[in-house]
């Protein structure tokens, strides 16, 4: 039996005026997966999703989620997700029990069935006493627990999360990916986790889809990916000049698996960074390329990401 598709997009397209936001993106995430959609600002993430949640109708191509079609059956979709987007939208003069049980209402749910719920995610999601205080005391990682609490009252079966930690502390980030961990694993939950933090994705995502200018341009686990650009990267800084002949440089090295020139900065694949490091150096020295340093380290998904796009995710600018 094959595997069940939570979520199954095929050619879709976004354009704005003459900005082709979103340009042909395939996208399969299986039911019970975390997906990592991981791009820079301005990538197409977050109109992906809002495609994906009926907030943007596509300009061509389709999409299914938990098997209903985002354009024919929007409001069997809205049923069965849940949403926290990056700009929280919550009422500061409510109390967070006030804003879930409006939900649950907002849903159909009798009064019965929204207390059971509060009760179940404040079990869930780490709001404790704060459920009762106005919402204008809230600090920023309290107002986005809360947030993903009101997009869990009606139990949703896929659960869309777009930059869930973007400007929160650090403790209010690991608080946040903790929970994403527990919905998945107690509840078996679908979740599209749309993120620009490298680490947040490798953490969390059970696999990743790297977006960029509107296009998917890598797809696997975060581990597949990162072994698919080599076992060891070697990272050689030199001045900008010394850096722009390093390919020149290196082509008679033996056993190296890609090149990329950033800057001031060389970043060579290798399978055996230990072996091939005195190798890089000896040919950069004889090409009389001065080094300024060079250090030996494991792949990062910030070098698939420059394999797959040729910049770095800090470097590319917003669409």
């Amino acid at each position: 039996m094959g595997r069940v598709d939570a979520i199954a997009a095929e050619g879709l397209v976004r354009t704005f005026g003459e900005t082709r936001a979103v340009d042909g993106v395939d996208l399969h995430v299986g039911a019970g997966e975390i997906y990592g959609f991981l791009g820079p600002n301005g990538a197409g993430k977050s109109t992906t999703v809002r495609m994906l949640t009926t907030l943007l109708r596509p300009s061509a191509g389709s999409a299914r989620v938990a098997g209903h079609d985002v354009v024919r059956e929007p409001e069997r979709v809205r049923f069965c997700i849940g949403v926290a987007l990056q700009d929280v939208a919550l009422d500061p003069k409510q109390t967070g029990r006030e804003i879930l049980d409006l939900q649950g209402r907002l849903y159909g749910l009798d009064a019965r069935e929204r207390s059971a719920r509060i009760v179940h995610l404040l079990d869930l999601v780490d709001i404790g006493d704060a459920i009762d205080r106005r919402v204008k005391t809230y600090s920023g990682g309290m107002k986005r627990r809360l947030d993903l609490a009101a997009a869990l009252v009606h139990q949703p079966e896929v659960l869309f999360l777009d930059e869930p930690t973007a400007g929160l502390d650090p403790v209010s980030r690991a608080a946040v990916w903790a929970e994403v961990r527990h919905l998945n694993e107690r509840l078996g939950m679908t979740i599209l986790l749309t993120t620009q933090y490298l680490d947040e994705a490798d953490a969390l995502a059970h696999r990743v889809g790297i977006i960029a200018h509107g296009r998917l341009v890598a797809e696997g686990t975060p581990g597949a990916l990162k072994r698919s650009i080599g076992a060891d990267v070697i990272v050689v800084r030199a001045s900008r000049a010394d850096a722009a002949r390093a390919t020149d440089a290196l082509a008679a090295v033996p056993r190296l698996e890609g090149i990329e020139v950033q800057g001031e900065e060389v970043i060579v694949s290798v399978t055996d960074g230990a072996a091939a490091v005195s190798a890089v150096a000896v040919a950069l020295a004889a090409a009389g390329i001065h080094v300024e340093a060079i250090t030996l380290r494991t792949p990062t998904l910030d070098d698939v990401f420059l394999h797959a796009t040729g910049a770095r995710m800090r470097e590319d600018a917003p669409a």
